[in-house]
């Protein structure tokens, strides 16, 4: 599972790009399939917390419990928010298929109203639950539906990296993302996605993620802390930090759990 997408712009000089060679687009590609392919777990449990800073720095907090179970190479995964009150209870179902065959599904129940919505294709790219994440972020990225460049190495926190340029293949793809263009910052020793700028593909915004806190549960790598800033003409409009404890695999998950009636039951 993979909860957090690829994002992107950077400014790249001329010289710079004739530098690169002809077969750093195969090379862009292998990346990204070992990004794709990294160890994520399976059957697991753990505490979000989800922080919501406005302009004013206003910080708005929200405590939600996650269940995710992998079927194949699908991901299905549940969310409920156990605080504030005003969203207690909310849940949030998805099933993220690996291929891109088929949209995924995804269920946002509101207890208010005793209702269930469905998300549909063309709401994907909107803010998902306040957050600087949209609902397509809360999903995995299907390698095929973009194309992939390496524009150079870096470091990021000390730590060596591939810049990685990713476009979407299509006007559906860049519709359901919102994006028109991500640069990724991918760590060479784990295949970790630790940093990433998405320009949004229309009001001059641009979206920055960083992986402020990233450490091993098991063995497995995990971003525990992830922040996510939304940007127009290079000023601050929303800010969402996301961080994660009391992880834990291999939980005795059976895959009803993941139903709408059990988002519409609760915990």
């Amino acid at each position: 599972m993979k909860f957090f997408t690829y994002c992107i712009c950077v400014l790249i000089s001329y010289s710079l790009l004739i530098a690169i060679p002809a077969q750093a687009a195969l090379d862009a590609r292998a990346i990204m399939e070992r990004v794709d392919a990294r160890d994520d777990g399976d059957n697991q449990t753990a505490n979000l917390e989800m922080i919501l800073i406005d302009q004013k720095d206003n910080e708005r907090k929200r405590t939600i419990k996650l269940f995710s179970k992998d079927k194949g190479k699908d991901t299905l995964r549940l969310q409920f928010f156990l605080s504030p009150a005003d969203v207690k209870d909310t849940g949030f179902l998805t099933y993220d298929f690996y291929g891109g065959e088929r949209d995924d599904d995804q269920w946002l129940y509101l207890p208010d109203l005793r209702k269930t919505k469905r998300i549909a294709t063309s709401d994907k790219s909107s803010s998902f639950m306040g957050s600087d994440f949209s609902y397509a972020d809360m999903t995995r990225r299907v390698l095929d539906e973009w194309t992939y460049k390496l524009l150079k190495e870096d470091e990021v926190d000390g730590q060596k990296v591939w810049l990685i340029e990713a476009l979407p293949i299509s006007k559906t793809v860049e519709d359901r993302y919102g994006y028109q263009k991500s640069i990724v910052y991918v760590r060479q020793d784990n295949y970790m996605v630790v940093r990433a700028i998405h320009v949004l593909k229309s009001g001059n915004k641009v979206k920055y993620m960083e992986v402020k806190k990233l450490d091993k549960v098991d063995g497995i790598w995990v971003a525990l802390e992830t922040w996510m800033k939304t940007t127009r003409n290079k000023r601050t409009l929303h800010r969402t930090i996301l961080t994660m404890d009391n992880i834990k695999y291999n939980q005795d998950l059976d895959e009803s759990f993941f139903s709408v009636r059990q988002l519409e039951k609760g915990l």
